[in-house]
C-alpha cells in the first residue's frame, strides 16, 4: 500500500468531515442543496486522491467472527436462517457469524469490524452518500408540498413578521426554529434523486424514509418499495442482484447493509451525518474496551442500527431505568437481582451481555432524537456513580462521553422551551406519531401544562370542532371542541421531519374552524 496515498486519503477525509461538521452546526436551516455546494469541494480533494493509478484503497479481507461471550444456539440460527432467507429480526440487532466452514484451523480468525466494513463499503462503486443537486428533483419535491420551506404561505409570512400571525379571533405564535432539517431535507432528496436516476430500476427503502406519513406517501406513488415485516422479520427476499436500496435518514444496522452489499445491489445511503457521529462515538468505546449505554428507545430505527456498530451495548430509556442500572452498579440496597435485571433489559441488550462484567467500563451515546437535557442528565449520573464506585481519581478508566447530540434536535428543543415561556393559551405541536423527535416537542408542553395537541396531518381535524390528536406516551385521542370560543393564542411547532405545508393545511382548517364558530359569526 502506497503510505503517502494513504495519509493523503486520510487527510482529506478529516478535511471534509470537519467542514461538513461546521457548516451543519453553523447553517443548521439551510437547505441541504445549498449545503451540498459548500461541502462538493473538500469531498472533490479527497475524492481526487483515492482515484490514484492504483485504484481504490484496498483493504484486507475480513473474516466474520461471533461477538465475545456468545453461545447462544438459538442466535447461530438466527444468523443461519437470514443468511438462507434474506430476513432479518426488525426489533433486534442480528450478531453476524463464522460458518462452520469458515472456521478451520489453519485459518486465522479476525474479528468483524463495523467501522472498517463501512469504509470498505463507502470504496465500492455501488455505493453512493451525496446529493447530486439534481434540480428537477428539487422541483418535485416542492410540487409534492415537501420542499424545505413554502413561498407566500402563513409560514413564510411568519418567518417574515417575528414568528407572529393574527387573522381575526387567531394569533400564531410560531417557534423560531422548527421543522424540516437539512439531514431530514437531504435524506429526502436523495431518495428523489435515486428515483429519477434509476428510471428503469426496482428501488427499495429499508424503512419509512422519514417518520412522517405524507413523505411515505409520496414515495410510495412513486414506486419505491419499502421493506416489509413478516413475523417480526424485515423481508430482503425480493432483493436481487441490479436493484436499488435506499437507505433511511436514521440509517440500517450493519448486518442490513453486509446483506445488501454481498447482494450486489445499488445502495443510496441518505443517513444523517449526526447519524454516523454516534456510531463513530460507539466505534470508540469499543476501541477503548467500554460498553456502549445508548441513551433511546430499543425499538427505534436509529438505536437498532447504532447498536449494530457497538460489541456491547445497553440500551436506557430514560433516567428510571438510568437509575436501576447504577443501583446495580453499587448493588444498592433493593436494587435488582441479576435475573431481574436481565429480564428487565431483555430486549435491550447485546447478546452475552453480562452485567457484573460489562458494566464496569461504560461511555455514553444517545438517539438523536431524545431531549438533550436528559441525555447530559444520564450521562452525568453515570459519572457520578463511577466516581462513588471507582473513586474520582479513577474515573476516566471506566467512564467516557462523546459530545453525540444532534444541534438541530436541541435547536428545536430550545424553541419549544421559549414558546413555552410566552404562556399561549394551547399548543399545537406537528409530525408523524411514530416521530420520537416531534413526541419530545410535545413532552415539553404536557410537562409545562399547556394544553396541547400533537397531529400528524390535517386529515385528523374536523368534522367541526374535533381534533383527533396524540400524547407524548403514544395515546390517541379525540377531542371536541378543543378550539375555544373568542380569542385564541395558539403556540405552532413542527417536528424535524414534517414539511412546512402540512403545518400550514392544519392552519387553514383551524381557521376555518374559528371563521364558522357563533363568536366568529357575531
Amino acid at each position: 500500500v502506497n503510505t503517502s496515498k494513504v495519509v493523503s486519503v486520510v487527510a482529506c477525509t478529516r478535511i471534509a468531515a470537519f467542514w461538513q461538521t461546521y457548516f451543519s452546526r453553523k447553517f443548521t436551516d439551510l437547505s441541504y442543496s445549498k449545503m451540498a455546494a459548500l461541502n462538493s469541494v473538500c469531498n472533490k480533494q479527497a475524492a481526487l486522491v483515492s482515484r490514484g493509478t492504483g485504484g481504490p484503497l484496498s483493504q484486507p479481507k475480513r473474516v466474520l467472527h461471533p461477538n465475545r461471550n456468545i453461545a447462544s444456539t438459538s442466535l447461530s440460527s438466527t444468523k443461519n436462517s437470514a443468511a438462507r432467507t434474506g430476513k432479518f429480526p426488525c426489533r433486534r440487532s442480528v450478531i453476524v457469524q463464522a460458518s462452520a466452514e469458515d472456521t478451520t484451523k489453519d485459518r486465522v480468525e479476525e474479528e468483524f469490524d463495523p467501522r472498517q466494513f463501512r469504509r470498505q463499503l463507502g470504496a465500492s462503486k455501488l455505493y453512493n452518500r451525496r446529493v447530486s443537486g439534481d434540480e428537477e428533483s428539487i422541483r418535485q419535491m416542492d410540487e409534492h408540498g415537501i420542499g424545505i420551506g413554502s413561498e407566500g404561505g402563513i409560514i413564510a409570512q411568519m418567518r417574515d413578521t417575528g414568528f407572529q400571525y393574527t387573522r381575526g379571533d387567531v394569533t400564531l405564535q410560531l417557534a423560531e426554529s422548527f421543522g424540516f432539517c437539512w439531514g431530514v431535507e437531504r435524506s429526502i432528496q436523495m431518495a428523489y434523486e435515486a428515483r429519477n436516476q434509476f428510471k428503469d430500476r426496482t428501488i427499495w427503502i429499508t424503512n419509512e424514509i422519514i417518520h412522517n406519513p405524507i413523505v411515505n406517501k409520496r414515495l410510495a406513488e412513486m414506486d419505491v418499495k419499502f421493506i416489509e415485516e413478516d413475523n417480526g422479520d424485515k423481508d430482503f427476499s425480493g432483493v436481487t442482484k441490479g436493484d436499488v436500496v435506499i437507505l433511511p435518514a436514521f440509517g440500517a444496522s450493519v448486518e442490513e447493509m453486509k446483506l445488501l452489499d454481498e447482494r450486489k445491489v445499488n445502495i443510496v445511503d441518505t443517513t444523517c451525518p449526526w447519524v454516523s457521529k454516534v456510531w463513530n462515538a460507539v466505534g470508540m468505546h469499543t476501541k477503548k474496551e467500554a460498553t456502549s449505554v445508548i441513551h433511546g428507545k430499543w425499538e427505534h430505527e436509529e438505536t437498532i442500527a447504532t447498536a449494530s456498530f457497538a460489541k456491547i451495548y445497553l440500551i436506557i430509556k430514560n433516567m428510571k431505568e438510568c437509575e436501576m442500572v447504577m443501583d446495580y452498579i453499587l448493588q444498592k440496597e433493593g436494587c435488582m437481582s441479576k435475573a431481574e435485571f436481565m429480564e428487565h433489559f431483555k430486549n435491550a441488550m447485546s447478546a452475552g451481555f453480562d452485567p457484573d462484567e460489562d458494566l464496569t467500563r461504560v461511555g455514553i451515546a444517545n438517539q438523536t432524537t431524545m431531549l438533550r437535557s436528559e441525555t447530559t442528565a444520564l450521562g452525568k449520573a453515570i459519572e457520578r456513580c463511577m466516581m462513588e464506585k471507582y473513586g474520582v481519581e479513577n474515573v476516566a478508566q471506566h467512564f467516557m462521553v462523546l459530545d453525540t447530540i444532534c444541534d438541530a434536535t436541541q435547536e428545536r428543543q430550545d424553541a419549544m422551551f421559549s414558546l413555552v415561556d410566552k404562556k399561549p393559551d394551547i399548543m399545537l405541536v406537528v409530525g408523524g406519531f411514530n416521530s420520537s423527535n416531534t413526541s419530545h416537542l410535545q413532552e415539553i408542553a404536557e410537562h409545562n401544562s399547556i394544553p396541547s395537541f400533537w397531529v400528524d396531518q390535517a386529515a385528523r381535524v374536523g368534522p367541526g370542532n374535533l381534533v383527533a390528536h396524540s400524547t407524548s406516551t403514544g395515546e390517541l385521542l379525540e377531542t371536541e371542541n378543543w378550539l375555544p370560543e373568542g380569542p385564541v393564542t395558539i403556540g405552532v411547532t413542527s417536528g424535524a421531519s414534517t414539511p412546512d405545508r402540512v403545518v400550514e393545511d392544519i392552519l387553514d382548517k383551524i381557521f376555518e374552524i374559528k371563521e364558522k364558530s357563533p363568536s366568529a359569526v357575531a
